[in-house]
């Protein structure tokens, strides 16, 4: 079954570019793994928040990548840079 997830990530605003770019390289790194079938990253229009979409072919594809991800050194720290914790929502296709 397919499974998607969005995440919201609330970087304060003289972290936002730098947190910018730490999104952008997780989701570039995620989207070459197996099973990914989509990855994106989105800036909200007034700029406060930064979200990221996936798409994969199962749960386990989805965990697999981001295994993947953590042991090839992408950070996923969250840490005193964001303004506040961030929304994840795991996604079963309908």
């Amino acid at each position: 079954m397919q499974v998607g997830m969005v995440a919201f990530h609330y970087p304060r605003p003289e972290y936002r570019d730098q947190m910018l770019g730490r999104v952008q390289r997780a989701a570039a790194f995620i989207k070459t793994t197996p099973g990914c079938l989509a990855v994106d990253c989105w800036l909200t229009e007034d700029g406060t928040a930064i979200v990221s979409t996936g798409k994969w072919e199962s749960d386990q594809a989805l965990r697999a990548g981001f295994a993947a991800a953590r042991a090839d050194g992408v950070d996923f720290t969250y840490d005193d840079r964001e303004a506040r914790p961030r929304e994840v929502y795991r996604l079963t296709h309908a």
